[in-house]
């Protein structure tokens, strides 16, 4: 995976890998799973891994790290790491805690990218890139109104180097994507294979996008799986896209999206499936003011 077409540079001048393997796991999946997979995952080549605080698993996954650097798979520079400020810890005295709390957990010194997983303020992460903790800052779920409100702010040193949101074709974030583009931001998609085995979050009835018939028919086009066809339709995107699998096979096949190229007729075909359909509501947010999914993007 270091190969330069696989990397996207950053606004603060660090590369960023363009897949990422998500670390997420349903509640009833034990913890050890995710240090298998993420092991499985580093062996396969991915050097992204993408975590978080809230998903309590940043024990495993750092083991699983470790693990691979002790055997001499990667070094810790070549592992790019993600992780996100939780909404209980945004007072701003708090941010730079519940950093702390996740390096203690990584047994690491610092992580690659830190995010902001909810919209809120930005100041206390800029000190995080400041002390060394975190070598770039982003956000996640932000919408451009919040995405301005950030770039607008007097005093701001360091702008957002990316934007995680909720991307797959039946929720394009065209309009996002080409905003974020203007601003020199990166979206990083998660969800690109649908996200409708969260029952907590997620309506049961929900289309399964991995189904879809024109996924399948350009799958069978390409010799590949509907997952691969998802996932290089973001990379041709200009996105970074995220993967998540617990099964082996999955996780090796993902890694293959880099060895072959949808045309420009599948890629308009693709964008057609666009319906601005959202997997992730955060119903539990929806009165906050700060709610961003009720502006159009």
């Amino acid at each position: 995976m270091n190969s330069k077409h696989q990397y996207v540079e950053l606004n603060d001048g660090h590369f960023i890998p363009r897949l990422g393997f998500g670390t997420y796991k349903l509640q009833e999946v034990p913890n050890s799973k995710t240090t298998e997979a993420t092991e499985i995952a580093i062996e396969a080549g991915y050097h992204h891994i993408d975590c978080a605080y809230v998903y309590q698993v940043e024990e495993e996954v750092g083991l699983a790290i470790r693990r691979k650097i002790i055997d001499g798979t990667v070094k810790r520079e070549d592992i790019f790491y993600t992780s996100k400020l939780w909404s209980t810890f945004h007072r701003p005295e708090l941010v730079q805690s519940c950093l702390e709390r996740s390096l203690r957990k990584l047994h690491f010194d610092y992580v690659d990218l830190y995010l902001i997983h909810l919209p809120i303020s930005m100041k206390a992460m800029e000190k995080c890139k400041d002390a060394g903790l975190a070598k770039s800052i982003g956000v996640s779920n932000f919408n451009r109104r919040q995405l301005e409100m950030i770039l607008n702010k007097p005093g701001l040193r360091y702008k957002p180097v990316c934007n995680q949101v909720e991307c797959h074709v039946y929720h394009n974030q065209r309009k996002l994507l080409d905003f974020c583009k203007s601003k020199d931001i990166v979206l990083v998609a998660f969800g690109a294979l649908g996200t409708q085995r969260e029952k907590r979050w997620v309506d049961p009835s929900s289309p399964v996008l991995l189904d879809d018939p024109v996924l399948g028919t350009l799958a069978k086009k390409h010799k590949r799986s509907p997952a691969l066809i998802a996932l290089r339709y973001q990379l041709q995107r200009g996105v970074v896209v995220l993967a998540q699998s617990l099964k082996e096979s999955e996780i090796k096949e993902n890694i293959q999206v880099f060895d072959f190229q949808l045309t420009d007729e599948d890629m308009i075909e693709l964008d057609g499936l666009n319906r601005n359909f959202r997997y992730l509501l955060i119903k539990s947010m929806v009165n906050h003011p700060n709610y961003p999914f009720a502006d159009e993007y």
